[in-house]
């Protein structure tokens, strides 16, 4: 692997978000699916901070990135922080980009004092499977299943009694 950098994120940096995001959803079959935006991007990460974003580097190229909030865990009774999009360039892979991106993200959750890094993964993509697994120890959390509200599904929940 090349040295690899790692850089938070900045105002301006949004159309280099939205362009991992849209290449993570080709990857995922969900390109349907991406309805971000530029000013979406600048309002919910730069505005009301809700996410963050850091980008892996190398060579004077960013070759990845990870997209990360912080959740709470009551029995833990601090934060964690839950890696929601981890990226690296098709042509980048195998390098050791998506370790060293993972292992900065198990640096900040650590140094935050959080007590926790968690993300979940597609049951299909084998290949980040077995990386997460075998090459990071990750364990899954194998009777947990996710839940979602969304679109139409939340609006009626707000509106019901």
């Amino acid at each position: 692997m090349q040295a690899c950098t790692f850089r938070p994120a900045v105002p301006g940096d949004e159309g280099l978000i939205l362009s991992f995001i849209r290449a993570l959803a080709d990857y995922e079959h969900m390109s349907g699916q991406v309805v971000a935006t530029p000013e979406l991007l600048r309002e919910w990460i730069f505005e009301k901070k809700k996410a963050e974003v850091i980008f892996a580097g190398a060579e004077g190229k960013t070759v990845g990135f990870a997209l990360f909030f912080h959740n709470f865990s009551t029995f833990l009774g601090r934060a964690g922080i839950y890696l929601e999009d981890l990226f690296v360039l098709p042509e980048e892979r195998g390098k050791g980009y998506g370790k060293a991106l993972l292992k900065e993200l198990a640096r900040i959750t650590a140094e935050r004092g959080c007590g926790r890094l968690e993300w979940a993964c597609l049951d299909w993509n084998r290949p980040s499977i077995d990386f997460y697994t075998k090459k990071m120890g990750a364990a899954p959390m194998d009777e947990w299943t996710v839940y979602r509200l969304t679109g139409e599904t939340l609006e009626e929940a707000a509106r019901s009694e």
